[in-house]
């Protein structure tokens, strides 16, 4: 046969020496891809050793300018993923504190709910501005504001606060929690402190 002889009763010619070298040029071009599968596979097991500049940002501390608050504002930031609620207090917001402790839950923050600075009438440093995590303590959900006293949906009691929609539970604007609510505790205070008298900082701790 054409490209073939017999030697010794067995068949040799050029058909098991392009079988051969196909059968090397496999195992190197699966050995190249073999390689290249563990790099691409070892890059984000890499990357999982250390934290993202992504995630350091998140879990980093958050400024904020209070000029830009007016009384009776509110407004949201986020912090380690979480929404901070900075509210300005007004003069008659704050008098409405302390009328109203017989029907809280937590009327003397006893829980550690916030920071030992914070635990006072008003929960905060300055009493005009308070800092809270704008989270639920019953199952998560997100509070609004009400600041107005005596909503017709919440009672001619109602004297301004936070109410949750997914389940009622309602809080004063101290964050208290009132008695008989889903919610077991008081809104969290995060850990915050003033850098300047018009500068406040989340997520560091007072000097």
């Amino acid at each position: 046969m054409d490209g073939q002889h017999e030697v010794g009763g067995r068949s040799t010619g050029t058909v098991p020496r392009k079988v051969n070298l196909r059968r090397r040029f496999l195992i190197i071009a699966s050995s190249l891809v073999g390689g290249i599968g563990v790099a691409a596979a070892a890059v984000p097991f890499i990357e999982s050793l250390e934290p993202s500049a992504r995630a350091r940002v998140e879990g980093g501390p958050v400024e904020l300018d209070l000029t830009k608050i007016e009384p009776g504002m509110q407004i949201t930031v986020a912090w380690r993923k979480k929404p901070i609620w900075v509210l300005h207090r007004t003069p008659p917001m704050l008098a409405m504190l302390g009328k109203h402790d017989d029907l809280l839950s937590d009327p003397n923050s006893e829980a550690p709910q916030q920071p030992p600075y914070c635990k006072n009438s008003t929960r905060s440093i300055k009493p005009e501005y308070f800092v809270a995590v704008g989270i639920c303590t019953h199952l998560g959900c997100i509070p609004t504001l009400r600041e107005q006293p005596g909503a017709p949906d919440l009672g001619a009691s109602w004297p301004g606060g936070y109410f949750c929609p997914c389940h009622q539970s309602k809080y004063d604007l101290a964050g208290r929690v009132f008695k008989g609510m889903p919610a077991p505790l008081n809104l969290l205070v995060p850990p915050y402190q003033y850098l300047s008298a018009t500068r406040l900082r989340v997520g560091g701790e007072t000097s």
